[in-house]
């Protein structure tokens, strides 16, 4: 079974950095564009920042400047590095693995995990 497993949230103080990471197994990672969603309670879940499988990245424009995704095919991770984090960057942080072959789209999340930004 298809496993994504997300890690490195937390409490951290506005202007404060944290980094997530996702670990990914079976499923062949580095033919999948990775992706951070996010969702605030009361809001629809976003995306935040994503990495193709040939490495071009784009990110939502709320945290440009501040986070940064990479990925290790290598190790099946994808990292989120947030820093000058603020009060509305927290939410539950999803990890996303997509892939389209064959026509179609198969997609893969995590089960999240909580970024609070409070003082």
């Amino acid at each position: 079974q298809v496993q994504l497993v997300e890690s490195g949230g937390g409490l951290v103080q506005p202007g404060g950095s944290l980094r997530l990471s996702c670990a990914a197994s079976r499923i062949t990672f580095s033919t999948y564009d990775m992706g951070w969603y996010r969702q605030a309670p009361g809001k629809q879940r976003e995306l935040v920042a994503a990495i193709t499988s040939g490495g071009s990245t784009n990110y939502a424009d709320s945290v440009k400047g501040r986070f940064t995704i990479s990925r290790d095919n290598a190790k099946n991770t994808v990292q989120l590095q947030m820093n000058s984090l603020k009060p509305e960057d927290t939410a539950v942080y999803y990890c996303n693995a997509r892939r389209l072959a064959f026509g179609r789209t198969t997609s893969y999340w995590g089960q999240g995990t909580q970024v609070t930004v409070s003082s």
